[in-house]
């Protein structure tokens, strides 16, 4: 991803590899703000606080925040209270567990003074690979548009929440595949989501969209059914923080009911994951997921820029209304026409994902 013609990381180590710095994703779209995470602390703080957010790049800092911690605590009691302290951040997200599994596997076997060293050298391969995965997806969707697409007219996709370069280390998921065909002169054309409640879609989707150059539109959450039904869509796609062993699909609030919409409008409905969204120890998602309720703040204030550029938070409900605000909802894997993995496209299915990834059974 390039920020006004600089390639640019949503992670990386600082200078002298004694802090990992990331972009603070809650002062975008008006402000870019880097922190530089230094403790576990910090690092874990910055997940559950969304400083960064995004299945892969969630997965991504809390590999460096395990580093972080076995600078400070290389013993076992050390690096498996850290393992507690960032698994406890985000729930839902399964590459969060996945990164620090690999994590501590490869830690305990290890002396311990050379533990610190070895943890911060994974970390790096963590986000390398994910580069290379979100890369090789944006190929595979690339195909797929190329596919479906005329030739001719202007090719419309709707997506839904950020699952593009700032929900990874590098590319995005949803958004490689039109990152990709925009750069191969494929008239895309994305119609965006607001995303509400935290507006990641109208925030962060767009923002980096701008920064690219590609053509789009920020709609309501709710004018996607409508675009369906005029033929304003071609395809949609969207992200994923976690994906049953049968296909199911557990994303950002408000994607189960885009799934409806393109279901009963006959309009491809396709979900890019990396394979460590993959959770391969559940099947049914609805049943076996669990759901992520956030502080009702998200829902009940919003932070904008006023017209002398200040940025401030104001209050869109009523004193004393309750507030649910479930973080995400979950599209049963008989709405999905594919999945785009890294390695190829397939069938939501049991059978399509045996099939890619012979391996995990």
């Amino acid at each position: 991803m390039k920020i006004n013609g600089k390639p640019t990381r949503t992670i990386w180590p600082s200078a002298d590899n004694q802090a990992v710095e990331i972009i603070d994703q809650t002062k975008l779209p008006h402000q870019f703000v880097v922190l530089s995470l230094k403790t576990l602390a910090e690092a874990a703080q910055s997940i559950k606080d969304m400083w960064v957010r995004g299945a892969p790049l969630i997965g991504a800092t809390a590999a460096y925040g395990f580093a972080l911690a076995a600078r400070a605590t290389p013993d076992d009691d050390g690096l498996k209270a850290a393992y507690k302290i960032l698994h406890a951040t985000r729930p839902t997200a399964i590459n969060l567990k996945w990164a620090l599994d690999r994590c501590l596997a490869y830690a305990l076997p290890l002396p311990v003074d050379q533990r610190a060293q070895g943890l911060w050298a994974l970390a790096a391969e963590i986000a390398d690979e994910d580069v290379a995965i979100n890369s090789a997806i944006g190929d595979h969707g690339l195909a797929l548009i190329r596919e479906l697409w005329d030739g001719k007219k202007t090719f419309n996709i709707l997506t839904h929440c950020n699952a593009g370069w700032l929900a990874t280390v590098d590319w995005g998921t949803a958004i490689a595949p039109i990152y990709k065909a925009f750069d191969a002169s494929i008239p895309v054309h994305v119609w965006v989501d607001e995303t509400r409640p935290r507006n990641q879609g109208a925030s962060l989707t767009a923002r980096e969209l701008n920064w690219h150059g590609v053509p789009h539109t920020v709609i309501a959450d709710n004018t996607g059914g409508h675009l369906m039904q005029h033929g304003m869509v071609d395809l949609v796609i969207v992200g994923t923080d976690r994906t049953t062993r049968d296909g199911d699909v557990c994303n950002k609030i408000g994607t189960y009911l885009k799934a409806l919409a393109a279901f009963d409008n006959k309009v491809p409905f396709t979900v890019a994951l990396p394979s460590p969204t993959i959770d391969w120890t559940v099947a049914d998602g609805v049943k076996e997921i669990p759901i992520e309720q956030r502080d009702a703040k998200e829902q009940t204030h919003m932070v904008g820029k006023t017209k002398d550029g200040a940025m401030v938070e104001v209050q869109v409900t009523p004193d004393g209304s309750p507030v649910a605000n479930y973080g995400f909802d979950v599209t049963p894997a008989r709405l999905i026409t594919w999945l785009i993995t890294e390695r190829g496209r397939c069938a939501a299915s049991a059978q399509g994902l045996k099939e890619l990834f012979p391996e995990s059974q």
